[in-house]
């Protein structure tokens, strides 16, 4: 069982690397198609010296017919790649037999003449065993016809090895010792004969390409009008994998630019050269379209690697449990793509082209630690709030974030070394250094938790400390946001007017200037009506913390102080500060919390032993005789998303009307509600006395 699933994996990864590798010399034709310059070709041609050769122009008349087609924009090379392109696995993988069949009786025929010309250079006649080197040309060609003509049985899945047998003839009638110059003949006519065999073969299946095409269009079709046209779009995309083919292409690229710059010297570069040969090399490869398009979908496979690499560094295996859709590459692809388009990058000469590309690929290398930067400031901000005691994960944590540190800003050194300071290359290393500042900023936070955790006290106003760091590289970034569009804005103003320059700077204004400004608004907003409630809300007393007797229900931390909401929960007021931050509502019974202290749950409901701030003495003392509503602030913990309970019980409030100020009496009651049995003439269901048990002061 075992092995036939492996077997079934091992196929389908042949099938997938198939899929890929039998589809590249199809974008290699178009990138040929696009590099050749036929006008220039044309006119070597009439420059040289074969235009009087008769010969040469019938050769001439096929040539130019050749350049028309290729002129056209349904050209036969152009076709020839979609068809390469698009054509379904089975079908390209017959294709390429038959072309390799062709291929292999094309070598037949070489062997068989060069075997026949060395027959007639040698002018021997005779008996092959009577002369040695007659028998080991004969034997030589003999044993390369015989291999030929069993691969092409093979290829071709057929027993009839004769229809590919026609190169052993030269050697049969030398054998027979027939005379060289009637070998010559019979050369002649097998290479007619296997030609004869492969126009047959063409004619007999010259309706297959229109029945192929025609069953396509109907598919396509019925795709189309079932599940539309974007639906057609992915499918095509997942079965051609279309980023992984580009790729393959711009490597296979890559390398044989490599091959052909070594191939060519005889000493091996120094290494100032080797980076101006790396980026040269790729700067080859990035002068059309198709070798661009290959270029964006490579470095969106190298940042991806890094990523997950860094993922995998910091959190192991459990990295790849929530995959983000962000730290896929695809934004760094996307990033080269604009650059290029925008700069008219493959416009260029090769050596302007070159020092172009370094300028992107600095670019693409610091978003590629943004990213990384983003990956790593959860992971490492989580440790320090924690209590994970292994060092292992602060190591890599750590180093990584060090890392992240030096490594941007060495960045921007360097590239200030091989260009001029300007304007522009201020904004491009501004990236670098932001990024430098965030890691510096994390580090600053991860320090601080490490030192609270370490002091086992909480550090005061460390909410405070950590927004102000936060809001300071924020900061940094909206300003450098805002001088790039103002930046734009002047070039396009008083420079060269694009639209793909336009473009960006709106996208740029929007996603980069005013969405962050917007959060960054919001954010402060939020922070501001927080500390308002918290300071609308009054303050427990120690008598009050003492009948509490509770912990807070945020942090699960005793309460030397406390704040008491609107509907009488009692929390650190710290800790409610940063709830609030995120929502407006309790932590346990969700009701509204507003700014000023009335009650949100019920018109009657007041804080616990306290009135509200602009109720004055008179109105309390005139409510004393009124029930009131109180809610059970001792047992609330164990039921968080419990609505709050109304009782007919009475605030023990006792209001002294010359000062205003507010006097609580301690119970004369000793009750506790050990149990939901209680008579309901002694306790209101939430341990609290009655209203008929309460001594009231007035």
């Amino acid at each position: 069982m075992f092995g036939a699933l492996l077997a079934m994996a091992m196929k389908a990864r042949v099938e997938a690397v198939l899929n890929v590798g039998l589809r590249i010399p199809s974008i290699m034709l178009l990138e040929v198609l696009y590099r050749w310059d036929v006008s220039s070709f044309f006119q070597k041609i009439q420059r040289s010296s074969l235009n009087n050769n008769p010969l040469f122009q019938y050769k001439y008349i096929a040539l130019y017919l050749h350049y028309v087609v290729i002129e056209t924009p349904f050209s036969l090379g152009y076709i020839l790649s979609l068809v390469l392109l698009t054509l379904p696995r089975q079908h390209l993988v017959q294709l390429y037999l038959y072309v390799l069949t062709a291929l292999l009786l094309f070598a037949g025929h070489q062997l068989s003449r060069d075997y026949v010309r060395g027959e007639l250079d040698s002018g021997y006649e005779g008996p092959l065993y009577l002369e040695p080197l007659s028998m080991n040309r004969f034997t030589t060609a003999l044993i390369g016809q015989v291999v030929v003509c069993t691969l092409c049985s093979c290829v071709m899945q057929t027993k009839q090895i004769w229809l590919f047998s026609a190169h052993l003839l030269p050697l049969v009638a030398r054998l027979c010792l027939v005379p060289l110059e009637t070998i010559v003949f019979i050369n002649r006519f097998a290479m007619i004969f296997t030609g004869l065999e492969v126009l047959y073969f063409i004619a007999s299946n010259l309706l297959v390409p229109y029945n192929l095409a025609k069953t396509a269009y109907r598919e396509l079709v019925q795709v189309v009008e079932v599940y539309g046209l974007l639906a057609l779009g992915m499918s095509l995309w997942n079965q051609l994998v279309l980023p992984v083919l580009f790729m393959c292409f711009w490597l296979v690229l890559f390398a044989l630019q490599i091959y052909t710059y070594f191939s060519t010297r005889d000493q091996p570069p120094s290494r100032e050269r080797l980076l101006f040969l790396f980026l040269t090399s790729i700067a080859e490869c990035c002068s059309t379209p198709y070798s661009l398009l290959g270029l964006v979908f490579t470095v969106s496979f190298v940042a991806l690697g890094v990523l997950t690499l860094c993922k995998f560094y910091l959190q192991g295996y459990r990295a790849f449990m929530n995959d983000n859709a962000m730290h896929r590459g695809m934004t760094e692809g996307i990033t080269l793509l604009i650059l290029a388009v925008q700069t008219g990058l493959i416009e260029l000469q090769v050596i302007h082209r070159a020092f172009l590309l370094s300028i992107i690929l600095f670019v693409v290398v610091a978003s590629i630690l943004q990213s990384m930067l983003e990956i790593a400031d959860p992971i490492v901000l989580a440790l320090g709030a924690s209590r994970d005691k292994s060092l292992w994960k602060h190591f890599r944590a750590v180093s990584l974030c060090l890392f992240l540190l030096v490594f941007p800003a060495y960045m921007a050194y360097m590239i200030c070394q091989f260009f001029r300071m300007d304007f522009w290359l201020l904004i491009i290393i501004s990236s670098s250094i932001l990024t430098s500042l965030q890691v510096l900023g994390t580090l600053l936070i991860y320090i601080l938790f490490m030192v609270e955790e370490f002091r086992k006290a909480p550090v005061e106003n460390m909410d405070e400390v950590i927004y102000c760091v936060n809001g300071t590289y924020r900061l940094l970034e909206f300003l450098v946001a805002v001088c790039v569009v103002a930046y734009g804005v002047s070039e396009t103003l008083f420079g060269e007017w694009t639209v793909m320059g336009s473009t960006i700077i709106l996208v740029h204004s929007y996603y980069n200037v005013w969405l962050r400004a917007q959060l960054g608004w919001q954010s402060f907003l939020l922070r501001r009506d927080a500390v308002h409630k918290i300071q609308s809300m009054p303050t427990a007393s120690a008598l009050q913390l003492q009948q509490h007797n509770d912990i807070c229900s945020i942090c699960f931390q005793d309460m030397k102080s406390a704040v008491i909401t609107p509907c009488s929960h009692f929390f650190h007021a710290t800790c409610l500060k940063k709830w609030l931050y995120v929502q407006e509502t309790c932590p346990l019974c969700h009701g509204q919390l507003k700014s000023q202290l009335q009650p949100t749950s019920s018109p009657g409901a007041t804080p616990q032993g306290t009135p509200p701030a602009n109720q004055n003495p008179a109105e309390a003392e005139q409510e004393q005789g009124e029930p009131q509503v109180e809610l059970d602030t001792e047992e609330d913990t164990e039921a968080k998303n419990t609505p709050p309970v109304k009782t007919s019980a009475e605030p023990e409030l006792e209001t002294d009307l010359l000062s205003g100020s507010l006097k609580i009496q301690p119970k004369e009651c000793d009750v506790t509600a050990e149990s939901s049995a209680d008579p309901p003439g002694d306790l209101d269901g939430d341990g609290s006395c009655s209203t008929s048990d309460v001594h009231s002061s007035s």
